[in-house]
C-alpha cells in the first residue's frame, strides 16, 4: 500500500483557533496529570469511582481529577479573555467567556480502563476547532502517558510526533496490522470473520485516539471503532492521522457534518489508503446485523 498524499486542509477561521499557545496549555495539562497518576497509584487507589460523567459512561475519581488539570488551564485562558465552548467526556460543554464559534474538545483520559489497570496506554486527548464539526478542528493534541510520547497536528500543518513529522505510509502487503477498539467479544467477533484472510494481525490498544495517532505514524495500518465513539475520543486524533496523510471516515457522515457535541456519536475508521478504509469499513458494518 502506498503513501497518500497529505490532505489539503485550510488553515483556521477567523476565530483564531490557532493564535493561543494550545501547545503550552497542552503540555502544562500533561505534567499536572502525570502528577495525579503519580499519586493515585495502583488497581485499588484508580478504581473509585465518582458517578456517570457527561459523556455517559462512569467516571472515575481519577478521570475528574484529571480534567480538573486541563479545566484548570482553561479557565487561566478565559480570565486572560478568551471566548470558548469546552466540551468534554465529563463535565459536558461549558462555555467560557462570551462563548463563540470557538470549541475545546477534551477527553482527560482516553482509554480510562487502561488507566485504571494501571495498563500504560491510556492518553490525554485535546481538539480546538473554529466550528461544530470535525473538518473545523484546526489543533489536536494527543499524550500518551504510557510510552511518553506526544503526538500534534495543525490543519495544512502536517502531524510530528515528539516534533518530528510523520507519515501513515501503510505496508507493502496492504493491512499488515490493524487496531481495533471497542472490543467486546460480541462486537469484535464478526468484524474478526469479516476481516479473515484480509488483515495479518488485530490489536486492541484500548484508546481509540492512540490508535489513530499510531495509523498517523505508521504503526498501524488502519484502525476501526467497533461501536459508535463520541466527539472526545476521536476529536484530535482524527486530525493527527488526517494531517499524516491517512484517510478517515465517520461511516456515511461527511467530515463536516461529524458534530463536536457531547452527544454525537458515530463509527469510525482510519487507514492508510482507500482501498485498506473500504476494507475496515465493511468489517464494521458486520457489527449487530444479527441482533
Amino acid at each position: 500500500m502506498g503513501a497518500v498524499e497529505p490532505r489539503q486542509s485550510r488553515p483556521a477561521g477567523p476565530s483564531g483557533a490557532l493564535e493561543t499557545d494550545w501547545a503550552g496549555l497542552c503540555r502544562r495539562a500533561v505534567a499536572a496529570q502525570r502528577q495525579i497518576f503519580e499519586e493515585v497509584a495502583g488497581v485499588e487507589a484508580r478504581s473509585e469511582y465518582a458517578g456517570r460523567g457527561e459523556g455517559g459512561d462512569w467516571a472515575l475519581v481519577i478521570d475528574r481529577l484529571c480534567e480538573d488539570a486541563v479545566f484548570d488551564e482553561l479557565e487561566k485562558l478565559a480570565a486572560a479573555g478568551a471566548s470558548f465552548l469546552a466540551v468534554s467526556e465529563e463535565r459536558g460543554e461549558v462555555g467560557f467567556g462570551e462563548g463563540g464559534p470557538l470549541r475545546v474538545v477534551i477527553d482527560p483520559i482516553d482509554g480510562s480502563l487502561n488507566a485504571r489497570r494501571t495498563i500504560p496506554s491510556h492518553c490525554l486527548s485535546i481538539a480546538v476547532a473554529d466550528g461544530p464539526g470535525m473538518g473545523d478542528v484546526g489543533f489536536g493534541y494527543v499524550y500518551d502517558f504510557g510510552a511518553g510520547e506526544e503526538f500534534v497536528a495543525t490543519a495544512g500543518g502536517g502531524a510530528t510526533l515528539d516534533g518530528r513529522p510523520i507519515r501513515s505510509l501503510g505496508s507493502e502487503s496492504g493491512l499488515e496490522l490493524v487496531g481495533i477498539e471497542a472490543a467486546k467479544p460480541e462486537l469484535a467477533l464478526p468484524a474478526v470473520a469479516a476481516l479473515r484472510g484480509q488483515v495479518y494481525r488485530l490489536r486492541g490498544i484500548g484508546s481509540i485516539a492512540i490508535s489513530l495517532a499510531y495509523v498517523a505514524a505508521g504503526r498501524l495500518d488502519g484502525m476501526i471503532g467497533l461501536r459508535p465513539c463520541r466527539s472526545v475520543d476521536a476529536a484530535a486524533g482524527q486530525l493527527i492521522a488526517r494531517e499524516a496523510g491517512a484517510e478517515v471516515r465517520f461511516d456515511g457522515t461527511e467530515l463536516d457534518r461529524a458534530d463536536l457535541g457531547i452527544e454525537a456519536r458515530y463509527p469510525i475508521a482510519a487507514a492508510a489508503g482507500l482501498d485498506g478504509l473500504e476494507t475496515l469499513i465493511a468489517a464494521q458494518r458486520e457489527v449487530g446485523k444479527d441482533e
